[in-house]
């Protein structure tokens, strides 16, 4: 039993994610009265001056922080990455035209199955007969039929990433949910890319996105208002009543993450999963699930337990020290430590002492049934 409820525990969950204290501080302060205007945050006029400016300040910090020129616009949308599965083909496969999408894990399956819904899609490269413990090659001579190619950057249920994606001709297109601002990357690559918040970006409920102007010019005027890239970028992410509270804490995050800098960030991505996946394959209790090392994400770093109980005891103990978030997927099992950018090099290294303390007990009951036996 825990001793003390008022201990903050450390949110090691795929999403939503940990915030830095200080930016759930300076949200909360909004709730009650946002820059002393009197009004709450989640009181503005949506069409007002107030959220105007904050629209305009989250989108110059994303081209900054992207390294990205006045070619790419900026929208705010709902919907998640689900609607973006819907949106992508809608507005961009084209008559007699054909999708591509790299099938690398869930998520990318999963966006491809929308697609489907919409026109013609081919999967370039996969590696679902692995069961997606490793990176698919990254397609080359991509067909002059296909209208974009799709890939998801980070795998968050198998624990895979691509370390960098290729300038390409074809239009790529990239779901950086769970691996954006986590690394220096040549977003300039991509025609599109797309991210919900809850990650590295701020509070559920807000997909950042983020495309090179001329991939608007061939948009269809048959698709509705709210499903149409052009008709959001007209009314600036106010087509519709947006999710202020959402954008507004994903404003906080972004100003943290370049008082931060991408370049510490990374480094420090670097170290933290260093220490996990060290700890895992020293440890004799866990294995990790993607065996080669170049594919294993920084962000989402998934191993198992030698036998289930293990596995239900560690679950346990995690939770007697105030760490959580940890199971793996349902469709997985075992434990996925989800390391986004606001999670700390000294929670992961508590993080290790646990697993160690850990494979320590159970060791001393092995050796303590061992004797007793012998």
């Amino acid at each position: 039993m825990k001793e003390d409820k008022g201990i903050k525990q450390i949110n090691f969950g795929s999403g939503p994610a940990a915030l830095p204290p200080e930016v759930l501080l300076q949200a909360s302060e909004a709730v009650i009265d946002y820059n002393q205007t009197g009004l709450s945050i989640l009181e503005i006029p949506h069409r007002g001056n107030l959220f105007a400016n904050i629209l305009e300040e989250s989108k110059a910090l994303v081209k900054e922080l992207c390294e990205l020129n006045d070619e790419y616009d900026v929208l705010w949308l709902q919907g998640g990455g689900r609607l973006q599965f819907c949106m992508i083909p809608m507005n961009f496969l084209g008559a007699q035209k054909t999708a591509g999408y790299v099938d690398s894990g869930h998520w990318a399956d999963e966006a491809k199955k929308y697609a489907e819904y919409y026109g013609n899609v081919r999967v370039l490269s996969s590696s679902k007969e692995s069961n997606y413990s490793r990176l698919p090659d990254f397609p080359k001579n991509i067909a002059q039929d296909i209208s974009y190619l799709h890939v998801t950057t980070n795998n968050t249920i198998y624990g895979t990433q691509w370390g960098s994606l290729p300038a390409i001709t074809t239009p790529l297109i990239a779901d950086m949910s769970s691996d954006i601002f986590s690394r220096k990357r040549g977003y300039s690559n991509c025609a599109l890319f797309y991210a919900v918040a809850q990650k590295n970006i701020g509070a559920a409920g807000a997909t950042l996105v983020v495309l090179r102007k001329e991939m608007t010019k061939n948009i269809a005027s048959t698709i509705p208002p709210m499903l149409n890239y052009n008709e959001q970028l007209k009314k600036n992410s106010v087509l519709n009543t947006p999710p202020v509270f959402a954008i507004y804490t994903s404003l906080l995050m972004l100003r943290w993450t370049r008082q931060k800098s991408i370049a510490t960030i990374e480094k420090e991505s670097i170290e933290k999963c260093s220490l996990l996946y060290n700890e895992i394959e020293r440890n004799t209790l866990f294995t990790p699930i993607v065996t080669v090392k170049e594919h294993r994400s920084r962000m989402n770093i998934c191993f198992a337990a030698n036998n289930y109980e293990i596995e239900k005891g560690f679950s346990d103990f995690c939770n007697q020290h105030y760490i959580a978030g940890i199971e793996g997927h349902r469709t997985v099992g075992g434990f996925r430590f989800s390391l986004y950018n606001a999670i700390t090099v000294q929670q992961v290294e508590r993080l290790v002492s646990v697993m160690q303390e850990y494979e320590a007990i159970q060791n001393s009951k092995l050796k303590t049934h061992n004797y007793t036996n012998g």
